[in-house]
């Protein structure tokens, strides 16, 4: 840490970081800084914390230096007579440039420059949150849909790709083509740029990185088997929302590196970027190709599936996932028709067929009575079956089962309906990931038996997944149940008293990954504003519950709210124009949406299509 009098600034640089050893973090102030600090154990003091910091009630010592428990803390003095305010402001920065850092510096103490940037800031920000707002009876709602899950996916998840319980700065490669599928309605061009980004991550085998750090590349290469499948998943809904499929013919590189040893599950290298490049469709055509299957006809589950705390189920390349089945099913349904579309027919009949066969070996193998099966083991035994004494039921296979559009109609009810059974818990405020938790089984599933049980994936709710229910819920058109699951999801509504928020602990105004189930935690949040819960939570609110989605230049008025909901409206503007969205019907018990009033004229079904004229159209359904 330094400390620069002639420009009054702080600021500190890392030699040790292979990438960012040029660039300087500075702190400064529109006031004169009078003293400061780069050691944080001066600033906390002795026994002091960040809640009661020693440095808050005395004279800072102007001490940076190397050898320090480095922090930055800077002290101004301010002078306010009583019935006076005064503005000050602090500013906090990464430049690789001191020159930059000195011009910064200079505009930003000027107030009314500070002030004028914030309003740009909040346009920006109101502009790409603005595209859709609701208003229903539930303000909580109305809230988390209106800006702040889609301001958690942007800020945390896409941007910053860090948060204060995940400090990384890595793309996942399944994760932000998730997060980004949410921005659909608010910048579709986020999600096209991301799956560029996913294909630019493709090894020229058609296997992917895992995570990798910007801007070397710096990644893993694992066995983990549906990262790869998030591709093709996020291509087709970005088509099928956008109508553009011109991405399909976008020319992108692959990149390549050492292949994983017969024993080795993972390996971190910086890969180089290969000479050879291929259209996205073939990129998507890879990952399909690369889904491989063992002897129940399921697909291999390797070094785990989303849930990569199954590391050891089929890590010997003979266990299957029942839930990869129902994903691998739903992405060949969204593909086929881009292979027809791209005058590649003989592959689209290939994967008509591998679909008719997977379904059939799911429904065969998979199905244990009352749910679903998650997995095989390498060893053929089940995982997720009324057998096992512990995770005898998982939520994603049964969500995914209704998700998919797969499963035979009764199966899928009585598999949603365990699932409601053995892992909603509403008193808690809690569904569940799978129970119960894995604790003493002989067996294996991998790391996630090292959490307590009733902690995170071992058995807590984990959010993600617990979207991935309500939507489910939504979608088989239980319109009470996915009011129920979606009010427990939403923080605000589990806050609503003292002893509910201090039991919670985080943020009521944005998801966390996780919440505990194991005693004296149960209810408490775990990580909050890192997690693709967001995202999904937004998909599930909008597009599901609300029921309003986007096909092309079509809008689908499709809602799974109660009666008891009450009305609502959708302000949705499409270019220069205005939809007013008016939902009436469902108050009065008619629950399926047959006819829609646009513009005082009668339409027979749910489509409504899109017109960019710059007019306000109103649609009362």
């Amino acid at each position: 840490t330094s400390y620069d009098n002639e420009h009054e600034y702080l600021y500190a640089k890392n030699i040790y970081t292979l990438n960012f050893q040029n660039s300087y973090s500075y702190l400064f102030s529109s006031e004169m800084i009078t003293r400061f600090t780069g050691d944080r154990q001066e600033f906390l003091g002795q026994k002091g914390s960040i809640l009661e910091p020693r440095g808050a009630e005395v004279k800072l010592s102007c001490n940076t230096g190397v050898c320090y428990d480095p922090c930055g803390a800077i002290q101004v003095s301010v002078a306010i007579q009583p019935g006076e305010s005064k503005t000050v402001l602090f500013g906090l920065g990464q430049s690789g440039n001191l020159n930059e850092i000195y011009k910064i510096r200079y505009k930003y103490r000027d107030i009314a420059a500070s002030e004028k940037e914030l309003a740009r800031v909040k346009a920006y920000w109101d502009g790409l949150l603005g595209n859709v707002q609701v208003k229903t009876k539930d303000r909580a709602i109305d809230i988390l849909v209106n800006g702040w899950l889609l301001y958690q996916t942007v800020s945390c998840r896409i941007n910053a790709r860090t948060g204060f319980y995940q400090c990384g700065g890595a793309y996942g490669y399944r994760d932000q083509l998730q997060d980004t599928l949410s921005l659909l309605f608010a910048d579709s061009s986020i999600l096209r740029r991301q799956i560029l980004i996913a294909c630019s991550r493709q090894f020229e085998e058609g296997d992917v990185q895992h995570w990798w750090h910007p801007p070397m590349g710096i990644g893993v290469r694992t066995r983990i088997t549906d990262d790869l499948l998030w591709l093709p998943y996020c291509t087709a809904a970005y088509i099928q929302s956008t109508g553009d499929s011109t991405i399909l013919k976008e020319l992108v590189p692959y990149i390549k590196g050492p292949v994983l040893d017969e024993d080795q599950h993972d390996v971190m290298f910086t890969p180089e970027i290969s000479e050879r490049s291929e259209s996205v469709y073939e990129h998507c055509k890879k990952t399909i190709d690369r889904t491989f299957f063992g002897e129940h006809g399921l697909p291999l589950m390797g070094g785990g599936d989303w849930n990569d705390g199954m590391n050891e189920v089929g890590i010997k390349g003979k266990g299957e996932s029942v839930w990869l089945a129902w994903f691998f099913y739903t992405v060949l349904g969204d593909f086929i028709p881009l292979c027809y579309q791209e005058d590649d027919a003989a592959y689209g009949q290939e994967l008509e067929q591998k679909r008719e066969n997977l379904l059939q070996s799911i429904e065969e193998h998979a199905w244990d009575g009352e749910w679903y099966l998650r997995a095989f083991y390498d060893d053929g035994s089940k995982l997720g079956s009324k057998e096992n004494d512990e995770c005898r039921i998982d939520s994603i296979s049964q969500s995914w089962s209704v998700i998919s559009k797969g499963a035979k109609k009764e199966r899928a009810k009585t598999a949603m309906q365990s699932a409601w059974r053995y892992l909603v818990m509403e008193e808690e405020a809690l569904s569940l990931l799978l129970a119960p938790p894995f604790n003493k089984t002989s067996k294996n599933p991998g790391y996630i038996k090292n959490y307590i049980p009733g902690i995170r994936e071992n058995g807590g709710q984990y959010t993600h997944a617990a979207a991935w229910l309500a939507i489910a819920t939504s979608m088989l058109h239980d319109y009470n149940m996915a009011r129920t699951l979606f009010t427990m999801l939403n923080p605000i509504h589990i806050t609503q008293n003292r002893k509910d928020a201090l039991k919670y602990e985080k943020e009521p105004y944005v998801m966390t990954a996780d919440i505990s189930l194991s005693p004296p935690y149960t209810g408490r949040g775990g990580w909050s504003w890192y997690t693709g819960s967001a995202g999904w939570m937004y998909q599930g609110l909008v597009s599901w519950f609300l029921g309003f989605r986007k096909e092309g230049n079509e809008l689908v008025i499709d809602p799974a709210t109660p009666a008891s909901f009450g009305d609502f409206s959708i302000e949705y503007k499409y270019g220069s124009s205005l939809y007013e969205i008016s939902v009436e019907s469902r108050s009065k018990g008619m629950l399926t949406t047959e006819t829609i009033t646009l513009d005082d004229r009668l339409i027979k079904g749910n489509r409504v299509l899109l017109v960019d004229d710059g007019e306000t159209h109103r649609i009362i359904v």
